[in-house]
């Protein structure tokens, strides 16, 4: 199992990020997946998740912020991200299985939301 994921960055609070999950090594159409993430001195928190078919949950701290995506024939899932606040700053892993334990993890990604 192969997980990298892409498009983490620094953002103004209001701003968008898109970030991205490459998949490789396993049936990736039929696990559920999930974006977790990590803020320094905090505990792993499940952001959002997506089903083999697509169902999603979401954090209640996310829900009309966030979308999660995910394209089966290019074994790709997206988190897209609007009007990020500071408190959304975390490293960001993507991961499969819907939780914020357990699974095969990427290496993650850096967002930052700072004026």
């Amino acid at each position: 199992v192969q997980l990298v994921e892409s498009g983490g960055g620094l953002v103004q609070p209001g701003g968008s990020l898109r970030l991205s999950c490459a998949a490789s090594g396993f049936t990736f159409s039929t696990f559920a997946m999930s974006w977790v993430r990590q803020a320094p001195g905090k505990e792993r928190e499940l952001v959002a998740g997506i089903l083999s078919h697509g169902t999603t949950t979401y954090a209640d701290s996310v829900k009309g912020r966030f979308t999660i995506s995910r394209d089966n024939a290019r074994n790709t899932m997206t988190l897209q991200m609007n009007s990020l606040k500071p408190e959304d700053t975390a490293v960001y892993y993507c991961k499969t299985f819907v939780g914020a334990t357990g699974g095969s993890w990427g290496q993650g990604t850096q967002v930052t939301v700072s004026p």
